[in-house]
């Protein structure tokens, strides 16, 4: 007879939890007061709280004891709070879990979660009641607090409570849903400038690699972007072009710790593990016909340019809103490898708006760019996203988690 006596037993707890899905992300949303009161505060405890309950460090890269999915995109998690600011109504603070490593990113947003912040805040009482309509759009402002800077989210609301079905569709998204813009204000991460080098291309030199013209952006998210002819691509790979080549892999996380290096975001290159969530690498082409990975023809004549990116170590399944960010700012400053891109080599010339190809199909996305006493300055920039409720209620980890 089998023994099952068990050597531990601890009990699970209970925290109140809503799973999400925002434009082409997944994650684990708390209200911050819902949180035990040691994980209420940043630290450990908080840290080893949502890898517990993400699933995360896993071996086997699978999340199977947790709620992640084991891609960048659904291994993330969520904490929000009513805003003190008078200006705002929600603090919204966004940690990117690692899937391998016992590690949390606080250092930047998620573009995609930040669609579903304000349908979270209006349905769990984040929003002064009296500024919600009957019927009509509200828009929720959101302190975001890793980056320190505001989004402005249009949100429908019908009888009262948020829509979130509709016909907005989104590549990379299976279903339509409820359009909800969202907008970028003053999308420079952080206090820094939006160019760190004051260069809109630089030299920058990789070991192995050679040296590389780049545009190292930090708008929306740093994002270090590269000509996808430089490395060898088109600009029209899907996902397993990628990521099932470890060689290149390893290159793009070395162009990556080499671009963080040069933007000022880390001192020395071995810091660059630590750091996984930021920059993003992206690599830049001009339109040219591909089918996306649902099988979607992508024509050359309905876009701008072809981007990729890579977000956790991999090649993106679609876009990180976040990057998306960055895409348009780079678009809107004449000489980027990006604004290149999109006029066909052409330096000199203006886009408030661009479409991009990426390899789950298209995405269009805005901004306004404008030199303020010689430094660039983006006032916003815009894109629309979808958001919806996947499910409610509470999430369980063993007690003695954190």
């Amino acid at each position: 007879m089998t023994d099952i006596t068990q050597t531990s037993n601890v009990p699970q707890i209970k925290i109140p939890a809503t799973y999400m899905r925002g434009g082409t992300s997944k994650g684990v949303f708390f209200k911050l007061s819902d949180l035990p009161e040691a994980a209420q505060q940043p630290g450990s405890a908080r840290d080893k709280l949502l890898l517990r309950v993400i699933g995360s460090p896993d071996p086997y890269e699978k999340q199977i004891d947790g709620m992640g999915a084991a891609t960048s995109s659904t291994s993330k998690t969520v904490i929000l709070s009513k805003s003190e600011s008078p200006e705002h109504d929600v603090d919204y603070l966004f940690g990117q879990v690692s899937i391998d490593k016992p590690f949390i990113d606080w250092s930047g947003n998620c573009g995609n979660l930040s669609a579903a912040v304000g349908p979270f805040a209006i349905a769990n009482g984040l929003v002064d009641p009296t500024r919600l309509p009957q019927n009509g759009v509200v828009e929720v402002r959101v302190w975001q607090v890793n980056i320190q800077k505001t989004i402005v989210a249009k949100v429908p609301v019908v009888n009262g409570e948020v829509q979130e079905t509709g016909d907005f569709e989104l590549d990379g998204v299976t279903f339509p849903a409820a359009e909800i813009p969202v907008a970028f204000m003053d999308p420079a991460d952080g206090e820094g400038a939006i160019f760190p080098t004051g260069n809109v291309v630089d030299d920058l030199e990789v070991p192995g690699v050679g040296p590389l013209k780049a545009t190292l952006i930090n708008a929306g998210i740093p994002t270090v972007f590269i000509n996808a002819a430089d490395l060898g691509y088109t600009g029209t790979e899907l996902q397993d072009a990628i990521n099932s080549d470890s060689k290149a892999l390893a290159m793009f996380e070395t162009i990556r710790a080499h671009g963080a290096v040069r933007m000022g975001l880390i001192s020395d290159i071995s810091e660059a593990a630590n750091r996984q969530h930021t920059p993003k690498v992206a690599i830049v082409g001009p339109p040219a016909d591909y089918v996306s990975s649902s099988g979607k023809v992508v024509s050359a004549d309905d876009i701008d340019l072809l981007v990729r990116a890579l977000s956790m170590g991999k090649l993106h399944h679609a876009m990180m809103g976040t990057a998306a960010v960055a895409i348009a700012a780079a678009a809107a400053i004449e000489g980027t490898l990006v604004n290149l891109a999109a006029n066909g080599g052409k330096s000199g010339v203006k886009r408030n708006a661009v479409t991009f190809g990426h390899p789950s199909g298209s995405l269009r996305v805005g901004a306004e760019a404008n030199k303020v006493e010689g430094r660039w300055h983006i006032e916003q920039a815009v894109m629309s996203r979808s958001a919806r409720v996947l499910m409610e209620g509470t999430v369980r980890i063993p007690g003695d988690s954190f």
